[in-house]
């Protein structure tokens, strides 16, 4: 027998801390260094491999795995490549050398957001297609830049091109979150993105003047109409155990701007808001509402869009459904609880479900604390491994969904 401390590391978790090593961190990722990993992954699993550039230096680069039946829209297994930036100081080790301690804890930017899920992708379908298995429906696996800020140079363009509707997929995995208890949480839907700003303008002057009608007065209406919305929604959101999160609209104030001295009174001032609204939203009526808190502050408040999702979707969840069936049914098999939610903030789903795609966000990790962009991202090597099970699974089930009636 060896010791713990002489045990040879599981292939597929060495495989994992050299994808992690990959520094794809925002704002300057090394795209073609994650590219060349997974151009030399479908080499070695003898998967075709495209490369898609939907911006200048920005490529989705897919690896197919074809089905037995052509004519089946596919299954796409969707993650990013790129991770958001890290303050080194605040990390008990280097983000980007994928330390394991004695636990067994691999320490790494994008341990949990999301490389554990590419590899889990890659590993799953090297299992399978290593032991013979073929499926009827052919899975793409999708691996996109720029989904850490927004998204809009990666996903967003994609499903807009030829390439992505030659996919012909018919359903979608994308990235979940972690679960800190025993189960597992599944995104079916998530909130809209509305990045908010509002500037007032109003008279100037002398700072030692009682001035009427200034700008900042005006913001602070405003401010306190949004932000008594925010205390409405977060009550809402204590007072019922069953809401989580994801079902309730969040604000916050994040950027204050205006102002050049002490003494004088702005003639503008500006507030920025990120307000990430619930799915069931009347998104017109809620645009009405913020027109309004603007008219009542007086004249000459104004709000513009940074950034305003408009096209929410739910993907279904109940028993009736072919792909939910496949996907729960072998969760229920494993004996794993899934806790169904709206995700909190903004995946790459969002565009797949604009276009139709029915697309459910789930990375295996439970008994995990949530660390996605936090100080000292880990994750567990034996949650890591689990997953590869799972996926392994949840393959099979859903490239085996015979043909829908919408299909035909």
């Amino acid at each position: 027998m060896t010791s713990k401390g002489t045990e040879s590391e599981h292939p597929s978790v060495t495989l994992f801390r050299q994808y992690l090593r990959i520094c794809t961190v925002q704002p300057k990722p090394d795209y073609g260094a994650a590219i060349a990993f997974l151009e030399e992954r479908a080499l070695l699993m003898g998967l075709s491999c495209q490369n898609v550039e939907v911006a200048p230096g920005y490529v989705v680069t897919v690896l197919t795995w074809p089905g037995t039946n052509s004519a089946l829209p596919s299954i796409l297994l969707n993650s990013h490549t790129d991770v958001v930036p890290v303050f080194k100081e605040q990390w008990s080790h280097d983000p980007f050398e994928a330390f394991k301690d004695p636990e067994g804890y691999i320490y790494a930017r994008g341990t949990q957001d999301m490389k554990s899920v590419s590899i889990q992708y890659l590993e799953a379908v090297r299992r399978l297609k290593g032991a013979g298995h073929r499926f009827p429906r052919t899975i793409h696996m999708t691996f996109v830049p720029d989904e850490e800020v927004g998204g809009h140079k990666g996903m967003e363009l994609f499903v807009k091109r030829p390439e992505f509707q030659a996919l012909r997929a018919g359903f979608t995995l994308d990235e979940g979150m972690a679960n800190p208890t025993d189960a597992f949480t599944v995104f079916y839907s998530e909130r809209s993105p509305w990045w908010v700003r509002v500037t007032s303008t109003g008279k100037p002057g002398h700072g030692s003047r009682f001035i009427e009608d200034t700008a900042v007065e005006k913001l602070h209406k405003v401010m306190s109409s949004i932000l008594a919305f925010r205390e409405k929604e977060k009550q809402r959101l204590q007072a019922n155990p069953h809401l989580k999160e994801g079902a309730v609209t969040s604000v916050n104030l994040t950027k204050l701007e205006g102002g050049v001295a002490y003494n004088v009174v702005p003639a503008a001032m500006s507030a920025s808001f990120d307000i990430r609204v619930a799915p069931d939203v009347d998104l017109k009526a809620f645009e009405e509402q913020l027109q309004s808190w603007c008219r009542e502050a007086g004249e000459g408040v104004t709000f513009e869009f940074a950034q305003k999702w408009t096209e929410p979707r739910m993907t279904c969840t109940d028993d009736s459904d072919p792909w939910w069936a496949a996907f729960s049914g072998v969760c229920k098999d494993m004996n794993l609880t899934l806790e169904p939610e709206i995700f909190p903030a903004a995946t790459d789903s969002r565009y797949i479900r604009a276009v139709g795609i029915p697309a459910l966000g789930f990375s295996p990790m439970n008994q995990t604390p949530v660390l996605l962009h936090d100080h000292n991202e880990r994750l567990h090597e034996a949650v890591f491994l689990r997953g590869i099970d799972i996926y392994t699974r949840l393959l099979s089930a859903l490239a085996s969904v015979p043909a829908l009636p919408s299909e035909n």
